[in-house]
């Protein structure tokens, strides 16, 4: 498995991994109505724009044959106005490659770059009916509010998580 930053060649196998992690993670919780609108070709141009954006931060993952399986994206929201604190935006495998410890790999580099910028916190939204939130609470995220979203009509709890030292988070990450 390899790491490597994202280039602009990389926007359509990230749109993939985008929209089939989607289809995947958010069944039964997202309504299908909205799961069925994602297309390759819009996340395509999404990841054209979010590459362009020189405030991201986009690190892929590639399996042994090179093929892009994962991405993480870090940068800060414009609607996040605390100090000193960044956003993880996304962070997504493809479903068989899940438990491998890529997720961990990924996540620790999105910090450890937030923490090269001398950040203190880092924020990541999360649904609450997505498994994924233990992730996120394992490497030491705390819920520091809820609120809730509407997707498609269908009102959605959402976890906002943080994480207040990253220190500690690196602390945890090396001793797994």
């Amino acid at each position: 498995m390899q790491l490597r930053q994202a280039t602009s060649e990389d926007t359509t196998d990230i749109a993939k991994v985008h929209v089939d992690s989607w289809k995947a993670t958010y069944q039964g919780i997202v309504p299908d109505s909205y799961l069925n609108t994602l297309s390759y070709q819009q996340r395509t141009e999404l990841w054209k724009r979010n590459i362009a954006d020189q405030d991201n931060y986009i690190i892929v993952a590639e399996n042994k044959a090179g093929q892009i399986v994962g991405f993480v994206s870090a940068g800060k929201k414009a609607e996040n106005t605390i100090e000193h604190s960044g956003d993880l935006t996304s962070i997504y495998l493809l479903e068989e490659y899940q438990g491998r410890g890529i997720g961990r790999k990924l996540l620790a580099e999105a910090l450890h770059h937030f923490k090269q910028l001398g950040y203190k916190k880092v924020f990541v939204e999360v649904l609450a009916d997505n498994k994924s939130r233990y992730f996120y609470e394992h490497y030491g995220a705390t819920i520091a509010k809820t609120v809730q979203i509407n997707i498609n009509g269908k009102i959605l709890n959402e976890h906002i998580y943080v994480w207040n030292d990253l220190d500690k988070f690196h602390k945890l990450i090396d001793h797994i």
